[in-house]
Formats: structure tokens, sequence, C-alpha cells
């Protein structure tokens, strides 16, 4: 258990930082969360750690360190990292046309109105590239991140984002007989991007991306609980989904499909279970510049080109899902990057910071400044649309997601050294 000696030496006001779980607490004891997990570290040493609530409402199952939760999109920098070992090797370069690899993307036709409609097209100006998978600039949309015809011809062709039956070609196949929203490297549309990179690095390799991830990243660093699987085995860990009932006024367990056994379709960008200690490794890995306990996975400068931004000042004049995300962010290679403090919907504490949450309220922060690490998950479904991206991220019309910014402001505050010019999030 860690000392209040250590988290004063660490540069914390223990009081404070005990602050933390209580008003936690209070979100679990209003009904507007089932319950929490999170994970604070700095320097490498774990400085706070909470399990608050029920993984499970109905039987009265606890939150635990070590319950399973849906990562949704937190998925997605794992698979740039390995996408981005391919570049290091020289296996693939940012500039490559995918279509090397991805033929069903090789001659994409392009809406001439995203919320237009299907046949009214024309060809892509140029090929989509590596690049432009690791930065949503690809064109290629989500059914809920799309607006007019593109939402439900995404919907009737793809299916479920997370859970599917078709296999990695039979999904391509299908993908490719669909229009681009916006032409390559026009703007930020987030999307499929990073499960095409995903199939793609199991094509280059030869290997489904599971066996990939497992090999390349997950057994060396240790996570031994994240996978695309979870076997029956694991599953009584697994925290429940819930969404909130306003007729009913209270939480109501959502049940998504499970897979029996391992599933050919493993989306790279939004597939994966994990748990806080996991999470926690591959974050401090990235904090590393690449390496952990002696385990190097990237080169300094590759992390450091992942958290530089690569968008152009007028992409990011246009708002991410109604909201005007890259006022305050920039976004690299996989992952965004914390520029201005105030009113960030994703970002807190220091400019620098990487992260890139996950739909069901998953979040994760590393934060080179202050060498701190910032895990918090829970399993809260919330309405998802084009234009629901505040609701999402900052709790409006969604009281659980209040909770976030709580433990977020929590932790700052708790941190008496801060570097000049960060701060606890302004909202």
């Amino acid at each position: 258990m860690t000392s209040d000696v250590l988290r004063r030496a660490l540069g914390f006001d223990p009081e404070k930082l005990a602050a933390v779980g209580p008003a936690l607490q209070a979100f679990v004891d209003r009904g507007e969360l089932a319950g929490v997990v999170t994970l604070t570290s700095r320097r490498g040493e774990i400085v706070q750690a909470e399990a608050v609530g029920w993984r499970d409402i109905d039987t009265g199952a606890p939150m635990l360190p070590d319950t399973l939760f849906r990562i949704a999109s937190m998925t997605k920098p794992i698979t740039s990292v390995a996408a981005l070992m391919l570049v290091e090797e020289g296996r693939i370069a940012l500039t490559d046309p995918i279509s090397r690899w991805v033929p069903e993307l090789a001659n994409p036709l392009v809406l001439r109105d995203a919320a237009g409609p299907l046949r009214d097209t024309v060809p892509a100006g140029r090929a989509i590239t590596i690049e432009d998978l690791l930065t949503h600039r690809s064109g290629v949309a989500y059914g809920f991140s799309s607006e007019g015809p593109l939402q439900h011809a995404y919907e009737r062709a793809l299916g479920d984002p997370a859970m599917n039956r078709l296999t990695p070609d039979q999904w391509l196949a299908a993908l490719g007989g669909l229009p681009l929203a916006h032409q390559p490297g026009e703007r930020f549309h987030y999307g499929h991007s990073t499960d095409v990179l995903g199939f793609l690095i199991g094509r280059v390799e030869g290997k489904p991306l599971r066996q990939v991830l497992r090999e390349r990243i997950f057994a060396p660093l240790g996570m031994s609980d994240t996978d695309f699987w979870l076997p029956h085995a694991k599953r009584s860990r697994l925290a429940s989904l819930y969404g909130y009932d306003e007729t009913a006024s209270k939480l109501v367990r959502v049940e998504p499909e499970m897979y029996d056994e391992p599933p050919a379709y493993t989306p790279g960008g939004g597939g994966l279970i994990s748990s806080a200690g996991d999470y926690h490794r591959f974050a401090r890995m990235l904090l590393g510049e690449g390496s952990l306990d002696g385990v190097r996975l990237l080169r300094p400068e590759t992390v450091r080109l992942m958290r530089t931004n690569r968008l152009t000042e007028a992409q990011r004049q246009i708002p991410f899902a109604g909201m005007p995300l890259w006022q305050t962010n920039g976004f690299g290679l996989g992952l965004s990057i914390a520029e201005g403090l105030v009113e960030n919907p994703y970002a807190c504490g220091a400019s620098g910071a990487m992260t890139w949450p996950g739909i069901f309220g998953t979040w994760w922060q590393a934060d080179p400044i202050h060498d701190l690490v910032m895990i918090y998950l829970v399993q809260h479904q919330v309405p998802v649309t084009a234009h629901s991206g505040a609701t999402i991220a900052t709790g409006r019309g969604a009281a659980g997601r209040r909770a976030l910014p709580v433990y977020q402001n929590g932790v700052y505050a708790a941190l008496q050294d801060k570097a000049q010019g960060s701060q606890a999030r302004d909202r």
C-alpha cells in the first residue's frame, strides 16, 4: 500500500488525494454511475488507486482493482504503436498508399456532399496513405459519425463497429463498396481508419492482428489481461455496461453480445478489453518514450513524432463531434495532445499530455511534464451521434460522465509541485 510519506515525496498532498475516492463514490450513491476504477502514478510509483461501486449492480459484485473493461477507442493508440513499429522496421512508411495491402480501397469514390446522395460521387484526388489512417484523414467514416444516407449505408454494410461476425477480408470488401465521406487528407473525420490500419498490419505481418498485438506489445509489456476476446474463466471480472434510463430514472444494464471463441474480426479501433493495471503499463511505455522496464517498443524520436500535431490550421477549425476540440488539442499519430487547458474536454493538467478516450467513458492520460499517468475506467453508455461529443466527453446530459473531471481536478489539485502554466481542468 502506498504510504503518505511516499505521496509527499512524489509531490502530492495526501489529504487532497484521499478526497478523490469519496468524491467519486458520491456518483455511485446518487445512482449516476455503477462504479469506477482509477489508477494514478507519478515517476512510475502508484500514488492513488480506487475501486468504487459495483461491476454488477444486480449481483452486488464490487469493482476491484483488476476489474476488466471494454476500453473501446482506447484501443486506437495501441494499434497505432504497432503500426509505428513496422514503420521503424521499414516495412511500411507513413507516405505509402494503403492500396498495396488493402486493394479494396485502391480506387475509392468520394461523396460530393458527406450528407448527400450515395451516387453523387467523384473519384478520390489521391490515394489513401498510412498517415491518413493514423490521423483519421482517410475519408473513411463511422456510421454514427456520419449523417444522411452514408450513416445508414455504413450500418447496413458493416454492422456493429465492435462486435461483428465478418472476417477481416469480408469486412474490408464491404467497406470498399462504400464511398468516402471526404477526400483523403482533407480533414479529420472520425471513423474506421484505425480498424483498416489494424487489418493492414495483419496483412503485412501475415498473421491476425490479435496475434501481432500479443507478440509485439502485450507479452513484452506484461499486459496479460488485454485481448480482443474474453475467456469464460475471466468473465466474472468484466464490469457490466450500464446506460441511464430517463423514464425509469435509473441505470439499466446493457447486454452487448459476447464471443464464444476468439473472433476473426478484431477491430484495432475499438475492440479490446483491458484493466487499469495493463493500460497503465502501456501509458508508462509512452511516457518512457517507447521503453518500459528495459523493454523498448519504439524509439524516442518515434514517440515524439506520435505526440506532434499533424492537423493543419484549416483542419483545426472543423468541429469534432459538434465541439471545437482542435482549439485546445492537436492530433498526432493515433492520439491527441493537449495544448490549451481551459475548457478542454479531453485532457487536463499540462500541455503536451497524451490521451484518447473510449466511448463507454474510459479515459487515460500520460503527462510528460509531470511524469504522471492517470487511468479512469467506467462502463457507461450514452447515445452517440455525429454531434454528441459534448455529452460523451463532458457529461452534459449524462450525469455519470461528470465524474471524470472530478477525478482529473482532484488529482491535479493534490499535486503540489505543478509546472508553471499547468492547472486543473477549468469547467
